[in-house]
């Protein structure tokens, strides 16, 4: 079953495109714009490979919390988390095909952490060095988003730090190609993402696979 999360997270960060570029595509432009002279490439390696390192930081302590607590020896609380998560799993799905927007409701929940991190951020602008960004893309990595919350909470219901870290990774490797990658490729993919029917197409796969986990307790 956890080959499933992977799949479908990686999907829901690959597709989630839009919501990726509204969300951060602010933030890279503004760092894009205090870059020193000289190739961008390495530093937007920088930013991300610490985004990565963020979300499977968020994903193992999410998970190591509910493998040392009781959460995994309460099999009544492991199955609601369960079930939490595959229906944002199926949430997730919906907004992937553009039939609901309420998964950008979640995201008011992290503002207060946010609030707190963002002086941390400041304190490393201008960036001066290469070094400094993946640190940089760490602290990004916390910024309120309803895509990351519903990933954290499958990573929670791993109930282990390595899973849970998997499933985050999965995640952040999903939405590398829309913050990272650049040129004729990225323009393909954007093309091939706004033919019609693709998003509802893998929003389907998405939604299928939080159903067959939450049919597959009753069978």
């Amino acid at each position: 079953m956890l080959e499933l999360d992977f799949l479908a997270l990686f999907l829901a960060g690959l597709l989630g495109g839009g919501h990726c570029a509204g969300m951060c595509g602010g933030v890279v432009a503004a760092f894009s714009s205090q870059l020193p002279a000289g190739p961008k490439l390495p530093y937007h390696i920088g930013f991300n490979i610490g985004r990565l390192l963020g979300y499977a930081l968020i994903g193992a302590v999410l998970g190591g919390i509910a493998g040392v607590t009781a959460l995994s020896q309460l099999q009544s609380v492991k199955s609601v988390l369960f079930v939490l998560a595959n229906l944002l799993l199926i949430v997730l799905g919906l907004y992937v095909a553009g039939w609901s927007r309420w998964l950008t409701k979640i995201e008011r929940i992290g503002q207060p952490i946010w609030q707190c991190i963002q002086p941390l951020l400041r304190r490393l602008l201008p960036i001066r060095s290469v070094w400094h960004t993946p640190l940089i893309g760490f602290l990004w990595g916390w910024i309120p988003c309803g895509l990351v919350y519903t990933a954290s909470l499958a990573a929670l219901s791993t109930a282990s730090m390595a899973q849970g870290a998997g499933v985050m990774l999965a995640f952040g490797l999903g939405t590398l190609p829309n913050l990272l990658l650049i040129g004729l490729f990225a323009s393909r993919l954007t093309q091939f993402l706004s033919y019609p029917g693709v998003k509802p197409c893998f929003g389907l796969v998405i939604i299928s696979m939080g159903l067959y986990r939450l049919l597959g307790m009753f069978v």
